[in-house]
Order: C-alpha cells, then structure tokens, then sequence
C-alpha cells in the first residue's frame, strides 16, 4: 500500500515521510506538498529509493540436487 505520512511537530516542524513507493516515485508523489510548503530544509532518503521502479523481487528456492 502507499502511503504519504504527514507529521507536524509542536514546534510547527513538517515532516513527510512516503512508504510503498520504490526509485524516485517517493519524490515526485510528494511533489505537491513540498510545493505548498515552502523550501525544503533536510532530506532523508530511504533504501526503497535505490530501487529500481520496474523491478521484481526475486523469490530464492533452494532445490535438492543430489537425493
């Protein structure tokens, strides 16, 4: 599932943090918010970021080779 999590801190700090989405789709999704928000101070990418958006996981299977 996506999802876009919004957190506003008591000092009025905004934090988003973007889970679901793989490469750079994380950052043009939020795209919107961080344009009705202003300048951007700190950005903390995720290991989803580096992964490719068109890749499939890999489902390892050990198979018996000798019986």
């Amino acid at each position: 599932m996506k999802q876009i999590i919004i957190d506003i801190t008591n000092e009025g700090e905004v934090k988003i943090e973007t889970r679901g989405f793989r490469g750079k789709a994380c950052l043009a999704e939020s795209q919107f918010l961080k344009d009705v928000l202003g300048e951007e101070t700190a950005r903390q990418l995720t290991p989803a970021y580096y992964q490719r958006q068109d890749s499939k996981q890999v489902v390892k299977r050990h198979l018996p080779l000798c019986g």
